[in-house]
């Protein structure tokens, strides 16, 4: 077998080695989520199989948008990105949970769609210094918000920190910096995919449901609070995901916010 040399080459080996999918079976328009019950009722929604079992990222397509379970964090997160230009896909949006910082503003169940992200995760720095900012593709951000409206629904806009570290919810200093700053949400991937994805030149967006409020000993996440979280919004959460993509395939827009 010839040596992979080229970046392409690794990712397109690379890919169907994570997702257990083939390159041709993959749709145009991607969905990036954190957790299997996602792909389990997007397949159930759409009566189509699931691929993956048993490996790194499970996947399902249907209507030409492909929604992929990448796991959990920003080395993730970058992983998948850079798998994904094996694809050259047209739009990326990250459905993803995190957690609210403003109680004053946001509660559980809010959806926030973050117009830019705090690089604090570390992942993003091997793609760019630290000066670029974190930021979504502007015409896909206007896409999910109108997709919102149409749904009949709210939400809140503002800063996300992407952070690595999961646990910190006892860290008062940390906390402290998080109000200094006044970001809505906290998560671990959003800031980490919109800069892969500026590097690697695919446009990418994010909307985000708000599962718990960890500012507060009351309002930190408990596998009882998150299945409740899951039982009454994620559907919602998914419904508005396919939505905003299908706006795009079905008006041919483009979502390219820079010409690259």
């Amino acid at each position: 077998m010839k040596p992979m040399e080229t970046k392409l080459e690794i990712v397109q080996n690379w890919l169907p080695r994570y997702t257990g999918t083939k390159l041709e079976d993959f749709g145009k328009y991607i969905l990036l989520v954190n957790f299997s019950s996602y792909v389990v009722e997007f397949a159930e929604m759409h009566n189509v199989e699931i691929k993956g079992y048993g490996k790194a990222m499970q996947t399902a397509t249907a209507d030409g948008i492909t929604i992929i379970n990448f796991g959990m964090g920003s080395p993730n997160a970058a992983t998948i990105i850079d798998l994904l230009t094996a694809i050259n896909p047209k739009a990326c949006l990250f459905l993803g949970k995190c957690g609210g910082l403003r109680s004053d503003k946001n509660k559980v169940g809010d959806l926030i769609l973050p117009i830019s992200a705090v690089r604090g995760e570390g992942t993003s720095d091997d793609y760019f210094p630290p000066e670029v900012p974190a930021l979504p593709s502007f015409a896909l951000q206007k896409a999910i918000s109108t997709t919102i409206r149409d749904f009949q629904l709210d939400y809140w806009t503002g800063t996300v920190y992407t952070t690595n570290r999961r646990v910190w919810e006892h860290d008062t200093e940390f906390k402290n910096y998080l109000k200094a700053i006044r970001c809505m949400a906290i998560d671990m991937e959003t800031a980490t995919l919109f800069i892969s994805a500026f590097f690697n030149k695919i446009s990418a967006g994010a909307l985000l449901l708000v599962s718990d409020m960890p500012m507060t000993p009351e309002g930190v996440k408990t596998s009882k609070s998150d299945g409740q979280v899951t039982q009454d919004f994620v559907n919602k959460h998914l419904e508005i995901g396919i939505a905003s993509l299908k706006q795009l395939v079905n008006n041919g827009l483009t979502v390219k916010h820079l010409h690259f």
